[in-house]
């Protein structure tokens, strides 16, 4: 039997870009962090495991997760929307974070836990409203909501029996933190993006988080993919021997 070209783990690239601004935090210890909230939380409940290593640049077979400054540095400097062997890839734009106070190892651990539950940005799900079909993001509904590991903050996100309208309001729980009383409800700071009448469409958790998204750049953001029609990869570092 043929070997498969790519491991039925994943294992994740992690490597920082940045130029003019610091993540503000040890990488190691972001990835550790990571790596623990991998396998104590998300993996249990959604079935995603992955191994995270650190790096200086994509590497051949591994996913990645790169930080940089802005999205015009990943439009310089060839980061995509895949790596350059058409993997996952998730983007992390410090300064936009820092812009919104936000912090960079939650941003980061939304875009892991995402990019691990949907892969190609392509799952949807029926819901409570006809004529909808909701993003698979397990993030974004409980957006901003964090908890920590090793002192650093990590986001929350929602179990499988949030996008089950089965489910009476109660009766199991929804999210990690355990915020959310039934299916498809949002906390105050996020928010739910759906397909419906030909286009993307976005619903928010309140009218002050609806306003701070508008402020938000979010081109490149992982929920922009369900935008796309086609996804072009990442250019190849100069130094690849893969």
């Amino acid at each position: 039997m043929d070997r498969p070209s790519h491991p039925p783990v994943p294992r994740i690239a992690v490597f920082d870009k940045t130029k003019n601004t610091s993540i503000g935090l040890d990488l190691d210890a972001l990835i550790a962090a990571m790596q623990k909230f991998v396998d104590d939380h998300l993996a249990p409940v959604w079935g995603t495991p992955a191994r995270l290593v650190r790096s200086a640049d994509f590497l051949p077979r591994h996913w990645a997760i790169v930080f940089l400054d802005a999205y015009r540095d990943a439009s310089l400097e060839g980061f995509h929307d895949l790596t350059p062997d058409g993997l996952p890839l998730a983007k992390v734009y410090v300064e936009n974070v820092r812009k919104l106070k936000d912090q960079v190892s939650v941003a980061a651990s939304h875009e892991l836990a995402e990019m691990l539950v949907d892969p190609a940005a392509n799952l949807y799900s029926t819901g409570p409203k006809p004529n909808r079909l909701y993003d698979y993001e397990v993030a974004d509904p409980v957006e901003d909501l964090f908890f920590k590991i090793d002192g650093i903050a990590i986001t929350n996100f929602v179990y499988p029996a949030y996008f089950e309208t089965f489910h009476k309001p109660g009766s199991v729980r929804f999210d990690h933190m355990g915020k959310l009383k039934r299916p498809f409800e949002l906390d105050s700071n996020g928010y739910q993006s759906y397909f419906s009448g030909g286009q993307e469409r976005t619903e928010w958790g309140s009218p002050a988080k609806q306003a701070r998204f508008k402020q938000e750049d979010r081109r490149g953001h992982r929920t922009e993919l369900h935008r796309k029609r086609k996804r072009k990869p990442s250019r190849r570092p100069k130094t690849w021997r893969g």
